[in-house]
């Protein structure tokens, strides 16, 4: 029997049994790691097996170690002039069924991102000397509706003027992926547990895209050059800072993050996390570095650089092992992966039109993307916020930190600089190699090991629920005495009808 078929077995007799009692209290899981891996994992756990009120055993003790000072991980704001912008993971597609499921959850308002094609938005492509494309300025706020309607009109044709058909094959990529990636919010019934990356990959037919390059597979699809050079580009640079020789599956999530219908919450996305944990009702534990996880007698024990011993039966990383010092003991494997950093710069000030060889910052639009080119100092520029003819806030990606002096050249008037160093994504280069989700064959888990396929928020969601299954379905195994812990199966589909 295959290892997915055996787990989803297990993990269906876990829903049915109903024992009267239990004997032993819970078991502590501690979870490394408090962005949206780490909270989702505690919320579904703590949604699958407490939900009921007949319930025999709930999984409640739960502990979260955050080193940094707030929860939320990738996601996080800033704030400028008295405004409060994303800096981090910024966008949430529409079909992202659990962060919606969250925000209505936790009652978060939601934030709608400007779409290309939308009557605020104002596109360029810069080629580090000219800009070989942009769209049409935007109408003036006074514009009646069927002037907006002509001007969107005019804009789609002239995209489509540079791009044909090919744009109509993008949107089929893209829309092949989201129906398969679908696929993860099925029925419990009819979707097993993974063990492995590859077997969840695998079962939703989108394996293959990891192993190809995103460029390969859309010239599989026939899209022309000049497509993928240039907007594709753009599009990848923008929201994973890499070109179009990542691998497929990260470049098609690249792609929908171009969608209509983006949205954030408001007041920050780092928000699901911190209510999804406080829902959760979790041990928060913030500033508490782990730096040791030692495995004795089917336990473990957490060291925190600030000396501090936690004990746990589970312990799940929930966040990349790539840049973090901790040691394991035994030791772990796995394959070696450096992240892509990319540099955010926020400024208040005004753009030099100059800089792009334009005669005012008028012309210069509200996005500017860039092609490929190792000349070109940035990935991406947008306007944040317009607060006079004379001052806007503006943010800014690249792959190196960006210098006082190039600041200086790309703009004028400059009031508040502020820059942050994200490790924000794996570097993507197909063919991907996963890591372990069950990195010792006993209860320490990673959950991260699934990024290597995509990332984003939704990625992490998905990746955490799956998490929370094995170990529901691997603690079920171990008891024996037939006291395992349930979920209650109403409660389990409940959460997918809502879906």
């Amino acid at each position: 029997m295959a290892p997915q078929a055996f787990l989803l077995l297990i993990f269906a007799s876990l829903l049915l049994s109903i024992p009267t009692s239990i004997s032993t209290p819970p078991p502590c899981i501690c979870v490394i790691g408090s962005g949206i891996a780490g909270s989702s994992l505690a919320h579904f756990i703590k949604h699958y097996t407490c939900s009921s009120p007949a319930r025999t055993q709930c999984l409640d003790n739960i502990h979260v170690f955050e080193r940094r000072g707030h929860p939320g991980g990738r996601m996080a704001t800033v704030t400028i002039g008295g405004d409060v912008f994303e800096a981090g993971a910024s966008i949430i597609h529409p079909k992202n069924l659990h962060a919606l499921h969250f925000a209505s959850l936790l009652n978060l308002p939601h934030k709608p991102k400007p779409a290309s094609g939308d009557d605020d938005s104002w596109f360029g492509i810069w080629n580090g000397e000219k800009f070989i494309f942009k769209t049409l300025p935007p109408p003036p706020p006074s514009s009646s509706a069927l002037y907006r309607k002509l001007y969107s009109l005019l804009n789609s044709l002239l995209i489509f003027k540079r791009y044909g058909f090919s744009l109509l094959k993008m949107n089929a990529f893209v829309k092949g992926m989201l129906e398969k990636f679908l696929g993860y919010y099925k029925g419990l019934d009819s979707r097993p547990v993974f063990a492995t990356v590859e077997e969840m990959l695998q079962w939703s037919k989108l394996y293959e895209l990891t192993q190809q390059t995103l460029q390969e597979a859309l010239q599989k699809m026939g899209l022309s050059a000049q497509l993928i050079s240039e907007l594709v580009t753009v599009i990848t640079r923008i929201n994973y800072g890499q070109s179009v020789s990542i691998s497929g599956l990260a470049g098609a999530v690249s792609l929908a993050g171009s969608d209509d219908g983006l949205w954030s919450v408001e007041g920050g996305n780092w928000r699901i996390a911190a209510g999804l944990l406080n829902h959760s009702d979790v041990n928060l534990y913030l500033n508490e570095e782990i730096i040791s996880v030692s495995c004795t007698g089917g336990s473990y024990s957490l060291k925190s650089k600030a000396g501090n011993d936690h004990n746990c039966e589970i312990t799940v990383i929930a966040t990349p092992l790539d840049e973090l010092d901790i040691s394991f003991t035994p030791p772990v494997s796995i394959p070696s992966r450096r992240l892509q950093h990319t540099f955010t710069t926020f400024v208040r000030g005004l753009i030099n039109p100059k800089f792009f060889g334009l005669k005012s910052a008028s012309e210069v639009p509200d996005l500017v993307g860039t092609i490929e080119s190792p000349d070109i100092p940035f990935s991406c520029i947008s306007v944040l916020k317009k607060y006079t003819d004379e001052e806007e806030t503006y943010k800014m990606f690249s792959r190196a930190p960006v210098t006082d002096d190039l600041l200086n050249q790309m703009f004028s008037g400059i009031k508040e600089t502020i820059r942050i160093d994200w490790p924000a994504y794996p570097h993507y280069e197909a063919p991907e190699v996963f890591a372990p989700i069950i990195l010792d064959g006993q209860h320490l888990y990673y959950i991260n090991s699934f990024e290597n396929a995509a990332s984003a928020i939704e990625t992490g969601a998905v990746a955490a629920e799956n998490v929370a299954r094995l170990i529901i379905s691997r603690l079920a195994n171990s008891h024996s005495d037939a006291q395992t812990i349930k979920a209650h199966t109403n409660d389990l589909e409940s959460l997918h009808i809502d879906l």
